[in-house]
């Protein structure tokens, strides 16, 4: 099922063309409004989702990395290992393993991670978050759903 590896490929290039488009065009922590209660906004994330750990004081960096380098290995291994049959989960995996990536390769690069969809609703703020993010969390979504529709096929039987 490595096949599916071009859906991860997918995910990185739009996440690091994006990434890479805010960059060249903004300024940090600027914002301009892009719809109702969605703005882009120009941040850097030296934490992990939520901004976790982001004062941390730099070790996290590296700690952040080797997470993201264990779960790329193991969600390659987990993908290559899967059934023809299971197109589903493959696509999930390869969600988050775009999006683990496109992450990875701006902590390696910039010690941080560029993040720049602003989702709010009047002054309460989503942590500001980007393509990858995204692919993750869908991925999860996915897991979780997956899981669901395996356990209901059980307790049927």
């Amino acid at each position: 099922m490595l096949k599916w590896l071009w859906l991860s490929l997918v995910v990185v290039g739009l996440d690091q063309a994006s990434k890479f488009w805010i960059v060249s065009n903004f300024s940090l922590y600027e914002s301009i409004s892009l719809l109702p209660s969605v703005n882009l906004t120009y941040v850097h994330n030296t934490g992990a989702a939520f901004s976790f750990l982001s004062t941390a004081g730099g070790w996290q960096r590296w700690f952040f990395v080797a997470i993201a380098l264990l779960a790329t290995i193991v969600l390659t291994v987990w993908l290559s290992r899967l059934k023809p049959t299971e197109r589903w989960m493959a696509v999930t995996l390869s969600l988050i393993l775009g999006g683990a990536v496109g992450n990875l390769i701006d902590r390696i690069a910039y010690s941080y991670v560029i993040d720049f969809i602003d989702v709010y609703y009047q002054s309460w703020h989503w942590p500001v978050f980007n393509i990858a993010d995204s692919a993750i969390s869908i991925g999860v979504v996915m897991m979780l759903i997956d899981m669901f529709r395996s356990e209901d096929s059980t307790a049927s039987q």
